[in-house]
C-alpha cells in the first residue's frame, strides 16, 4: 500500500488530451441518472478521463464495511484493508495488483466521509491522480444528491432489518458530519437498526454552529416520534432566526400540545465560529464537556439542573436559562447521552466517564480526525458491552478551529 500526497496542478500533454465534447455528455447524463445506474457511468467517466475502470464504495450504517454499488462484489472491511485505510484517513491510498494499480479515493461531501472510489489505471502521474481526485469530487456530490430520495442507495448500506422507530427517526437525522473552515461537528449513535429515543442535529448557518442531543423518554415508536417533533421544532424555530432559548422554548410548547405526556432531555448549543462564543441551554441532560489541551476541564460547563423539554402546566419552567463562555482555538466540547456512561461489561463494570473521554483524547492526539475519533469510540463501547446494548448510545462532538 503506497500513500498519495496531493499533486501539483499539472498541464494536459498531448498523450493526456480529455474528450471535453464526450465529458460534458456525461455529466449531463449524471444529473438525471438513476442511483443503480452510478456504477456503469463511473466506468464510462473514467475511460474518459484516460483511466480504466472506477468502483464506488459506500459506507454501511455502522461504519465497518465499504460496500460496493456493484451489486457482483463483495465489501470490503474497513478496518483491513487499503480502501477502508483511505476511507479511515481521508487520504489516498495506491495498492498494485496483477494487471496495474489501484488507487482507493476518499469519497467526501465537506466534512462527512461517503466512502471510496477505486479507479484502476495502467500507470500513475500527477495528471491520472488529479482526474481521479475530480472524479470522486464529482461522484461524491452525486451520491449526495441522489441519496436523498435512493431507497436502493439507503439499502445497499445496511447490513440488518431496521426496526419502524429507527426508520423513522433516521429520516429526520442530518449527515454524520458537517463543517466549515472554522468548525466541525460529528455524531454516532446506536444501535444503529433499533435506535427509538436518542437523535442528534447539527447546522452551520453562515457563521454560527448549531448543535443539539436528545433522550427521549422510553425506547419505542413513540420515543422516536418525541425526539422527531423535538427536533422538527428546533428547526422550525432556528430556521426563523430564534436565539437559543426561543428553540427551547419552541420545542416545550411542541411537545407540551402533540405530545403531552412525553418528555425529553437534551442540550442545545450555538456556537459562534468567529469568536468562539459557545452559549448552551441544559434541559436535564448529562452537561457537556470541554476538552482543552488533551484535558477535560472538569465542571467548565456545568450549569444549575433545568427540567427536561415538553413538561407542561405547573412544571414547566416560566423561562429557560441560557449559559456562556468563551472557547480557546482548538477546543472540543463533547455531548452524549447516559446510555455511553452507563455501557457495562460482562462483570457489570460501566464503561464510564472516565474511559470515554480518556478514549477520545488519546485517538485525538494520534491524529485521528473527529469522526474517526467516534467511529473508533463507538466501536469500543460495542465490544465492551458485547453489542448488547441496554440504552441507546448518542455522542456529539464539535471542535472550534478558527485557524483551518
Amino acid at each position: 500500500m503506497i500513500p498519495v500526497s496531493d499533486p501539483p496542478h499539472a498541464s494536459s500533454g498531448p498523450d493526456t488530451a480529455v474528450d471535453e465534447n464526450r465529458l460534458e455528455e456525461l455529466i449531463i447524463e449524471a444529473q438525471t441518472a438513476l442511483p443503480v445506474e452510478l456504477p456503469a457511468l463511473a466506468n464510462r467517466c473514467a475511460s474518459s478521463l484516460g483511466l480504466d475502470t472506477a468502483l464506488i464504495y459506500l459506507v454501511d450504517l455502522q461504519q465497518r464495511l465499504l460496500v460496493p454499488l456493484d451489486e457482483t462484489l463483495d465489501p470490503l472491511p474497513v478496518e483491513r484493508s487499503s480502501a477502508g485505510r483511505a476511507y479511515r484517513t481521508v487520504s489516498p491510498r495506491v495498492t498494485e495488483t496483477d494487471d496495474g494499480l489501484v488507487l482507493w479515493m476518499p469519497l467526501v461531501d465537506g466534512a462527512e466521509r461517503l466512502g471510496v472510489l477505486a479507479v484502476r489505471t495502467a500507470s500513475l502521474d500527477e495528471v491520472r491522480v488529479r482526474r481521479s481526485q475530480m472524479l470522486a469530487h464529482l461522484f461524491a456530490m452525486l451520491i449526495t444528491s441522489k441519496r436523498a430520495y435512493s431507497d436502493w442507495l439507503a439499502a445497499r448500506t445496511r447490513t440488518a432489518t431496521m426496526g419502524l422507530p429507527a426508520e423513522m427517526l433516521r429520516a429526520f437525522l442530518p449527515p454524520r458530519t458537517i463543517g466549515s473552515r472554522r468548525c466541525i461537528s460529528t455524531a454516532v449513535l446506536e444501535p444503529a437498526y433499533d435506535i427509538a429515543g436518542d437523535a442528534f442535529d447539527h447546522s452551520v448557518v453562515k457563521n454560527v454552529l448549531h448543535t443539539m442531543i436528545l433522550d427521549a423518554m422510553g425506547h419505542d415508536l413513540t420515543a422516536g416520534l418525541t425526539t422527531s417533533v423535538a427536533m422538527a421544532a428546533a428547526r422550525n424555530a432556528r430556521r426563523g432566526g430564534g436565539a437559543v432559548a426561543d428553540v427551547v422554548g419552541t420545542v416545550d410548547q411542541a411537545l407540551a400540545e402533540w405530545l403531552p405526556e412525553h418528555f425529553c432531555t437534551g442540550v442545545l448549543c450555538r456556537l459562534d465560529a468567529v469568536t468562539g462564543v459557545l452559549r448552551w441551554v441544559n434541559c436535564g441532560h448529562p452537561p457537556p464537556l470541554l476538552i482543552r489541551a488533551e484535558e477535560v476541564l472538569t465542571g467548565a460547563l456545568d450549569s444549575p439542573p433545568q427540567p427536561p423539554i415538553g413538561l407542561a402546566g405547573l412544571l414547566a419552567p416560566a423561562a429557560r436559562q441560557v449559559h456562556e463562555t468563551t472557547l480557546e482555538p482548538g477546543d472540543s466540547v463533547l455531548l452524549y447521552t447516559d446510555g455511553v456512561v452507563e455501557a457495562r461489561d460482562a462483570d457489570g463494570t460501566e464503561f464510564g466517564l472516565d474511559r470515554f473521554t480518556d478514549f477520545i483524547i488519546r485517538s485525538s492526539a494520534a491524529g485521528q480526525r473527529p469522526a474517526e475519533v467516534l467511529r473508533l469510540l463507538i466501536h469500543a463501547i460495542l465490544d465492551y458491552q458485547r453489542n448488547q446494548l441496554r440504552d441507546d448510545l448518542t455522542i456529539l462532538l464539535f471542535e472550534w478551529r478558527p485557524q483551518r
